[in-house]
């Protein structure tokens, strides 16, 4: 059984790094529409169960209208609280392998999604997809679930790989374009806005015509 968690705070209060380019009423209809992407792709996947790490009513409603199952937080405790929670219940459940990937990753694509599992050697086996940047940690992939602790947050991708390392694993380094993309700041809106409209979130920002264009580089 595989199984994926997706960690997911609250659209209110989402995005505050785009505080510059976008009012609150954009970041929380952003973040939403990024959700959407990342649960119609990993539910495309094919994988056994989704799970959406959340306490927030909203995130769970919509994460089930996709066939995903919330995984209830008592309080918000971060991104690899969450991560953590998560990989506990995996083992639980009896899982063979688990995987991960964030909310704000709309570009992803379910063949991207199965590329990482498939990244998977024989248990214990990791796999990693760096962010865009090259310093975040946008996907992994562990068989069995407990194979290693993950702890998120810059330079997490060298990190997990030196922890890896550390346990005797060397992990697979999967690049993926759509994966690779989280958007957190105005340049990272911009690689959206150059990806077209493909995508839930792709169609949303290019109905704003206030924002700005992408440079010629970008697309």
């Amino acid at each position: 059984m595989i199984v994926a968690a997706i960690p997911v705070k609250d659209f209110a209060d989402a995005k505050q790094r785009l505080l510059p380019v976008l009012d609150a009423a954009r970041r929380s209809a952003l973040a939403r529409a990024m959700l959407v992407d990342v649960l119609r792709a990993v539910a495309a996947a094919g994988l056994d169960r989704v799970w959406v790490v959340t306490r927030e009513p909203e995130v769970a409603t919509l994460a089930r209208a996709f066939g995903a199952e919330p995984l209830a937080e008592a309080e918000n405790r971060g991104h690899t609280a969450a991560v953590t929670a998560a990989q506990l219940a995996a083992v639980k459940a009896g899982a063979d392998a688990f995987l991960t990937v964030p909310g704000d990753v709309p570009c992803v694509t379910a063949a991207e999604i199965r590329a990482l599992v498939a990244a998977l050697a024989a248990p214990p086996a990791v796999a990693l997809t760096p962010s865009r940047s090259g310093l975040g940690t946008n996907g992994v992939a562990l068989s069995p679930p407990d194979a290693m602790p993950l702890r998120f947050g810059e330079p997490s991708f060298e990190n997990h790989r030196a922890a890896a390392r550390a346990r005797g694993l060397t992990p697979a380094i999967v690049t993926l374009p759509g994966l690779g993309l989280d958007v957190d700041d105005a340049d990272d809106l911009a690689a959206l806005l150059a990806s077209g409209t493909t995508t839930e979130s792709g169609r949303l920002v290019a109905g704003w015509p206030s924002l700005p264009r992408p440079s010629a580089a970008l697309r």
